[in-house]
Order: C-alpha cells, then sequence, then structure tokens
C-alpha cells in the first residue's frame, strides 16, 4: 500500500482522544490501522448487469484494463491498472460499469433484493448501492430511492438513466417520514462520521469528535427504528456505516435491539471477505450479545474502505 503524500503530518497532527481511542479499540492492529488509511484506495468497478453480461463486458475492458476479481461480489472488479480514468471511458458512459468502492458492495449483498419485491433505499445519493439493488432485483418490482437533499437528487437521477434502470422511483425529503409498513427490505447506509473513509478523504480525521459522533448515534437510531417500522412483518432491514465507531454501529444495534425485543439480528454470511468480530464493550458498557451477529469490515481486513453491516428481520 503506497502512502498518501504528506500524511505524515496529518498523522502527527491527530487528535489526542482520536488516537487514545483507536489504541484502545485495536490494540496491536492499530498502526495497521492507520497505515493503511492513510494510503491510496484501489479503485474498483462494478458491472451493470441490466445492460450488459459480466463476461462480455470484462471482455471489452480487458483490451484496455488489467482486472481482478473482487471475491464477494462477481460483478465487481478491482482495476490493477496504474491508469486511473476507467469513468471516461465509453463503458461507463454506456451505463456498462458503476465505479463503486469494493466494500460498499457488501450491504445490498447483505440485504439480498429480489425481483419483484418493494425496497427502500433510504439514503440513496449518489446511487452506487441503488443501481446495484435494482440490478438484483433484474429492473422489476419497486424501488424507492430516498434522498434528504435537493442537490444530491441531480446525480442520483443521472446515474439511475444512465444504467437504464425503471423499477425506481426518487423521492426527496427525510428518511423518518415513511411510516405505513409497505417495504420487503429497506437499506439504510446511514449519514455518518465516515472514518472508514479517512483514505477518500483526509478532512474526516480534522472534523473527528465525539460529541459529533453522539450526536450522529441518535439520528442513526431514529432511522433504524423508523426503517424497522416501515417493514412488512417478516421483511428485513441493513443498517450500515462507513464508520469504524462503535457508537455509531454496534451501539446502535445495541440500543435498537433493547427498544424492540422480537427484532432478529441475521448472523451474516458472506463468502470471500475477511471480517473482524464486532466489538462487544465499549467504554464499558457492554452490548447485546446479539450484535455478534453483525460484521466489522477495517480497512486493513481486505484493503478496502472501513464499513459495518447488519441485517435485521422483523418478527
Amino acid at each position: 500500500m503506497n502512502r498518501i503524500p504528506k500524511t505524515d503530518e496529518i498523522i502527527a497532527q491527530l487528535k489526542p482522544a482520536f488516537v487514545e481511542r483507536y489504541k484502545n479499540i485495536l490494540g496491536d492492529r492499530y498502526d495497521e490501522f492507520i497505515q493503511c488509511s492513510f494510503s491510496f484506495l484501489r479503485r474498483s468497478l462494478r458491472v451493470n448487469t441490466i445492460k450488459i453480461n459480466v463476461e462480455e463486458c470484462r471482455k471489452r475492458l480487458e483490451e484496455n484494463w488489467k482486472l481482478r476479481q473482487i471475491p464477494w461480489c462477481k460483478e465487481g472488479f478491482w482495476i490493477e491498472s496504474e491508469r486511473r480514468d476507467i469513468g471516461n471511458t465509453v463503458e461507463h458512459a454506456l451505463g456498462y460499469i458503476y465505479v463503486q468502492e469494493a466494500a460498499s458492495m457488501v450491504p445490498p449483498l447483505v440485504l439480498d433484493p429480489k425481483p419483484g419485491e418493494t425496497v427502500l433505499d433510504m439514503a440513496a445519493a449518489p446511487g452506487s448501492k441503488t443501481s446495484q439493488m435494482a440490478a438484483m432485483m433484474q429492473n422489476t418490482g419497486l424501488l424507492v430511492a430516498n434522498d434528504i437533499k435537493p442537490d444530491r437528487l441531480k446525480p442520483l437521477g443521472l446515474n439511475m438513466q444512465r444504467c437504464g434502470i425503471t423499477n425506481t422511483v426518487m423521492t426527496l425529503g427525510v428518511g423518518q417520514r415513511f411510516r405505513q409498513p409497505i417495504f420487503d427490505k429497506i437499506l439504510i447506509d446511514a449519514p455518518c462520521s465516515g472514518t472508514g473513509n479517512i483514505r477518500r478523504s483526509l478532512k474526516t480525521v480534522t472534523i473527528w469528535n465525539p460529541t459529533m459522533i453522539t450526536r450522529l448515534s441518535r439520528t442513526q437510531l431514529d432511522l433504524l427504528q423508523t426503517a424497522y417500522n416501515a417493514l412488512k412483518p417478516g421483511g428485513a432491514v441493513v443498517y450500515s456505516t462507513c464508520s469504524t465507531e462503535p457508537q455509531e454501529n454496534e451501539g446502535v444495534i445495541d440500543a435498537f435491539i433493547k427498544a424492540n425485543p422480537s427484532a432478529e439480528i441475521d448472523k451474516i454470511k458472506l463468502h470471500g471477505i475477511k471480517h473482524s468480530e464486532a466489538i462487544t464493550e465499549f467504554e464499558g458498557e457492554k452490548y447485546d450479545e446479539q450484535v455478534r451477529h453483525t460484521i466489522r469490515l477495517w480497512p486493513q481486513d481486505n484493503d478496502t474502505e472501513g464499513f459495518f453491516v447488519s441485517r435485521i428481520v422483523k418478527n
């Protein structure tokens, strides 16, 4: 992994509270976390099977690009060529591919939306996971793509159009407005502190503070409760973040389970991906045993972004 230029100065200026927290969480894996978080992120893409099959697309791309299969997603590939302008290709313009980070492909795979289902993507823009789910649904059923910010709907709409998606409607508003139990499945890739995204956005560590984490966790719990209420009986919701913060991840799931004792946290089984054990205790607070069924992807686990993923079934 190649270090991002001038990051040694940033690492040296990390907030003491940040360093202390992550040394306590990671122990002897802390240095590995820092090294990976301040290294270049590998580019990756996903083949849009609404428009082209995987083998045909791969054959086209490998005339100019070196690709390597992402083990946990049969439509996903890492770009191993030194060139980084795959977004300027004909294949991208035609909607044959979507440039998407490898770890962000995990939440839709865990949710597993099926053709003909009614699905909600509560925080959809710019549309990477939305378009992935539309392809998994074979462009059938109904996929509601919601976002809270008007300026984010434009790239979302452009991506849906480029990818040839016709089963999706876009809505604008807060996620909490979805109140009726009409959805088979819901994805909440929740707004978060983004500490799993340091290698893509260095400013994350400069704005990090514990107060912000606490505030975000309250909003995240509210969104998760709303999603659970909007599920049909037997439906499933995937709650994910690109955060490495226990309060935003296992802490939210713990609080949700305590408020909804009938909810069931599914054990996630996804082949081909390395993941770390869930954090079961943080700052003296022990979490519910079901938290162990969630998965946490540290950046160093698979040389990707960091992610947290959980799957909850409504009984």
